[in-house]
């Protein structure tokens, strides 16, 4: 179960890869509110994380924000969360397998010219990988702990490493402190996407009972914001003390830091161990986005009743269970978006952050509902603080303009699921689907 708690932190760990990079890069460049920007950022995830420490206490078998929305408000709501998962998985495999490729690049500068076809050929391997069935929560679990050891490694390096001026660096964010904060730390928002995975994957520990699944989960969202809290912030002070900027174009941030901290067989290490995790992410997308096509599709062999409002040809699965038709629709979105964005990781980020916060938003409302109605006025007060930082987290990245991309193509794929389930007799149960993509079988 150790391997459980890690490996769902893949998604959470690796945005590290690009979060801090893209939060300075909104800063303009200065250095002096990188760390105060990140600090807002993990805050707001430890508000998120302590509201989803409720949600998980109440669906214990899994289910997430879809499960919360459908009991709040019906079936019909819930597709909003799982139109923004849907969204939310394309975007993780794309900008994974991009900032993939960017780690190998700043570690190999002479494969530059070749981003976008290493970023495309990373979705296309991972994906087809995904062919042979889920790689395993234990190896997920062992690439998010070696990239911990190895961070943590060089975070230790850089405390007796002297600055050395590296990349763009100003003095001037374009804005008045406060402003410029409250514009940059959205983006840095990446680092919140992983908080639904422990909700939705506890679905996963059938050999525990419902009080042993909620403790695990409300477990793992804690270590999950310790382990991402403390690197970030890590990241964000050591990389404001040894003065590294917006990195050239053929580098990452963090890169950067680990080439001035950390003697060359670490910065190596680090490299390495940094495009892996970023694959890991990218896999576990892989398997529950498909999943998620899979059980909206009735494709559950476990329940009689399931009645799916996909083509049944997405719950068709190989001798290793995966449903193959899934796993091609994951890789032609992502491979799509991938080439739009010339494989660039920090274009993407942009992008990346709003879906999910439209599913806690959803969650949050709908936990605040539970509250009022159980005249639990402490968690009331906790959810609609949650719901209120969430709602202007999402309104300050839309602010942004292209972002809204992501909330269309969200509220798009919501829009065609509903009608579908309309169309299909609005069967119920629904609002379970998530937690039934996290059921696999074992295979023979």
């Amino acid at each position: 179960m150790l391997a459980f708690a890690f490996a769902v932190m893949a998604d959470p760990v690796s945005s590290v890869a690009y979060a801090v990079e893209a939060a300075l890069r909104a800063l303009n460049g200065d250095l002096a509110l990188l760390l105060p920007t990140m600090s807002l950022v993990v805050a707001i995830i430890a508000l998120v994380i302590v509201n989803y420490r409720q949600l998980v206490a109440r669906y214990p078998h899994g289910g997430g924000a879809s499960a919360a929305v459908g009991e709040a408000f019906g079936d019909g709501w819930s597709f909003i969360p799982v139109g923004a998962l849907v969204v939310d998985f394309v975007l993780t495999i794309a900008i994974s397998a991009s900032a993939g490729a960017s780690a190998m690049i700043a570690y190999l500068p002479a494969l530059a010219p070749y981003r976008l076809a290493l970023a495309l050929g990373l979705v296309v391997i991972v994906g087809a990988l995904t062919w042979f069935g889920h790689l395993g929560r234990l190896l997920f679990a062992v690439l998010t702990i070696a990239f911990i050891v190895v961070a943590v490694a060089v975070l230790i390096f850089g405390l007796f490493a002297h600055p050395q001026p590296t990349g763009t660096i100003t003095n001037t964010p374009g804005h008045a402190v406060p402003l410029a904060i409250i514009l940059a730390f959205p983006v840095a928002m990446a680092l919140a996407t992983g908080v639904e995975a422990p909700s939705s994957a506890i679905a996963q520990l059938g050999q525990l009972d419902n009080d042993g699944r909620r403790r695990f989960g409300q477990v793992t969202l804690m270590l999950t914001l310790l382990v991402v809290g403390t690197i970030t912030l890590g990241i964000a002070a050591e990389a404001s003390h040894l003065r590294v900027g917006i990195p050239p174009a053929e580098s990452t941030q963090i890169a950067e830091l680990a080439r001035v901290a950390a003697p060359a067989p670490v910065f190596a290490a680090f490299q390495l161990v940094t495009a892996l995790l970023l694959l890991s992410a990218a896999s576990s997308s892989f398997q529950a986005g498909p999943g998620l096509l899979k059980a909206l599709a009735g494709a559950d062999t476990r329940n009689a009743n399931a009645r799916g409002i996909l083509p049944k040809v997405f719950g068709r699965v190989n001798r290793h269970h995966t449903p193959y038709w899934g796993v091609a629709v994951f890789i032609v979105l992502p491979g799509a978006i991938t080439a739009v964005a010339g494989g660039n990781d920090q274009e993407l980020v942009l992008f990346y952050a709003v879906s999910v916060f439209l599913s806690f938003l959803a969650g949050l409302i709908a936990m605040a509902r539970f509250s009022w109605h159980e005249r639990n006025y402490g968690s009331l007060t906790l959810n609609l603080l949650g719901a209120v930082v969430v709602a202007f987290t999402l309104i300050a990245n839309l602010a942004r303009g292209w972002p809204i991309i992501s909330l269309a193509a969200a509220l798009v794929v919501a829009g065609a699921l509903f009608a579908l389930w309309v169309r299909n007799g609005r069967p119920a149960g629904i609002r379970n689907a998530s937690a039934e993509a996290e059921q696999y079988e074992p295979e023979s």
